[in-house]
């Protein structure tokens, strides 16, 4: 979404422009905002993707709907396995997305069967810990603030790089060829995206998770680990809107570091485009 203008004589008119993927075409929509920017432009941001959205939104919310419905149907007894179960795949395909080594068979093994394989004593500590920090947040519905993300980094990374866990960078960071947030702003920016969870919870939860996930990852306030982090933030804000979670698979991550290089837009087309693809069944029915 972006704002345009148009002159007309000595006058400028600005509109909101929109694209989205509908059947495989490119629709783009524009708003009129006036002869200057309005103060409430977020809102109206968030009105318009709405109008735009409405068919997916409503697939979105079907998810939802059957996706409760399913988990209310499960004994609490069997809920423990399968959030175990949701813990192992999320885990390997996480860790396996920043290279670590473990498969998903050693990934079982270390969470139900607590068995260590001939692995890299690094990997095995930080899968134990990424399990154990996904299944207490998902159990524990703590509000999303700075203590919680520096919480979560410090229990995972707490034994394997103690010299970054628990703290933002203090200093410049290259991701490929994208170079991120200057260390000096970090925290700023890391305040604004808090404020953009609080101030957006009108905005469809699946919508909010990726674009949430997309800023942190271009602010990437971390020495290390932010995919992870980044991913264990995008399922806390969707479990806790009711929605199932969405696991990014290693084998997908080609898509996905393609996406996250691109603009916030794109990103996020292509997070509920995944999402909607993972979760069809539950639309479909």
């Amino acid at each position: 979404m972006r704002i345009i203008t148009r002159k007309k004589g000595n006058k400028k008119y600005f509109y909101l422009q929109h694209s989205l993927r509908k059947d495989k075409k490119v629709i783009t929509k524009e708003k009129y905002l006036g002869i200057e920017v309005p103060s409430d432009l977020e809102e109206i941001k968030s009105l318009f993707r709405k109008e735009m959205q409405q068919d997916i939104n409503k697939k979105l919310e079907t998810i939802k709907k059957n996706f409760q419905s399913e988990w209310k149907k499960i004994p609490e007894s069997a809920k423990e396995k399968e959030l175990e179960e949701i813990s192992i795949a999320f885990t390997y395909n996480t860790n396996a997305i920043e290279g670590s080594t473990i498969t998903l068979e050693e990934t079982r093994e270390i969470i139900h069967d607590k068995i260590s394989p001939n692995k890299s004593l690094r990997d095995v500590r930080e899968t134990e810990a990424h399990s154990k920090v996904f299944l207490q947040m998902l159990k524990k519905n703590e509000k999303i603030m700075k203590e919680l993300l520096l919480q979560w980094h410090q229990n995972i990374f707490g034994e394997t790089k103690p010299d970054i866990a628990g703290r933002f960078r203090d200093y410049l960071v290259r991701v490929g060829t994208h170079l991120a947030s200057d260390w000096q702003d970090v925290e700023n920016l890391m305040k604004e995206v808090i404020e953009f969870i609080n101030k957006n919870k009108k905005m469809n939860p699946v919508e909010l998770a990726g674009r949430v996930h997309y800023q942190f990852e271009k602010i990437h306030p971390f020495g290390d680990g932010n995919g992870r982090i980044g991913r264990l933030l995008m399922n806390s804000i969707l479990w806790y809107n009711g929605y199932p979670m969405l696991i990014i698979e290693y084998k997908k991550r080609k898509s996905y570091y393609k996406a996250l290089q691109k603009d916030e837009e794109h990103f996020v087309s292509y997070f509920i485009r995944r999402y909607l693809t993972v979760h069809s069944k539950r639309y479909l029915k």
